[in-house]
């Protein structure tokens, strides 16, 4: 009996207002949606990330630091260019939880695999650092959530957004047990994502970075994928699979220069499942990252979700 997709959303996220003419702004939340084409959401209670959960990958200093920008009611984040209102914090914390219930649904066997649309998005907030429209990295905590709550071992990371997943990377530098893949254009915000960064100590060859020019599209991403990930991942052998799901990579998006179709998009997609499927009891979450086009947005979420489905029937 097939077991479905958990379609999954956090109705605050309209709340983090970014201020007029921001790229990361509340209308990307219903774009997203817009792409479920009527796909009913799962019932959930909202849950928020509480501090215990978010120190599984952020300094205390540096919530503490969040939370006295919010309080004091700047617009701009002291630590990096990641704009903030009254409502930041709780919208961030909401979007945690609503990616470790999305795990929950998966890793507890309700659901096949989830994708979980929130705002902001996570992959460049470091360890000690929220910059580039992120405040806490929900992916990479999930994906230490999913290891402490539900006893994973290894975990995948793939992230197609245009730009590297920064923080991501930081978190796991040194982390054998994460599996961190990502293709990006280079030179691009933020500037790091070299081929030669590839993790250190014990977790030396488990970041793998393809950094790509401006005007790459499906042979070199999906390429990539195919070529580099797949082979890494038949020695990794996760046990989870995450996915950053950046639509910016998108032809026409306007914070990138990549040239990826929604057909791409599908196909991407249909690779990280089967990859699920092989190595992992099909176990996959998507977290929303990237994606400043509304329309484009909406149409590569709408080929994500059709992928996601189908792989779960």
């Amino acid at each position: 009996m097939s077991r479905g997709t958990a379609w999954l959303a956090s109705p605050v996220s309209r709340e983090h207002d970014t201020g007029p003419g921001h790229p990361e702004q509340p209308a990307r939340f219903d774009a997203a949606l817009r792409g479920l084409a009527g796909r009913p959401l799962s019932p959930f209670d909202g849950r928020r990330a509480t501090e215990e959960d978010l120190l599984l990958c952020h300094g205390r200093e540096y919530l503490r630091t969040v939370e006295r920008d919010v309080a004091s009611g700047r617009e701009m984040l002291a630590t990096g260019d990641t704009q903030i209102c009254p409502r930041s914090l709780d919208v961030a914390r909401a979007a945690v939880g609503t990616v470790f219930e999305a795990v929950d649904r998966v890793a507890g066997g309700a659901a096949k695999n989830a994708f979980a649309i929130v705002r902001p998005p996570g992959h460049h907030a470091t360890s000690d650092r929220g910059m580039g429209f992120c405040l806490f990295n929900n992916v990479a905590l999930a994906a230490r959530y999913a290891q402490k709550r539900h006893g994973v071992g290894r975990v995948l990371i793939a992230d197609w957004d245009v730009h590297h997943g920064n923080g991501t990377q930081e978190i796991f530098y040194s982390d054998a047990s994460v599996l961190f893949f990502s293709t990006h254009q280079h030179p691009w915000y933020p500037g790091t994502g070299d081929a030669n960064e590839t993790g250190e100590g014990a977790a030396q060859g488990t970041i793998i970075n393809c950094p790509l020019p401006a005007g790459s599209g499906r042979q070199q991403i999906l390429g990539a994928f195919e070529h580099l990930l797949l082979p890494a991942v038949e020695h990794f052998q996760p046990e989870f699979v995450f996915v950053s799901a950046g639509f910016d990579s998108r032809l026409g998006d306007p914070l990138g220069r990549f040239r990826l179709t929604d057909h791409d998009f599908a196909d991407l997609t249909r690779l990280m499942a089967e990859m699920a499927d092989r190595y992992a009891h099909g176990r996959l979450v998507s977290v929303l990252e990237g994606g400043y086009d509304l329309g484009g947005l909406e149409a590569a979420v709408g080929a994500h979700a059709a992928e996601l489905e189908r792989a779960a029937r």
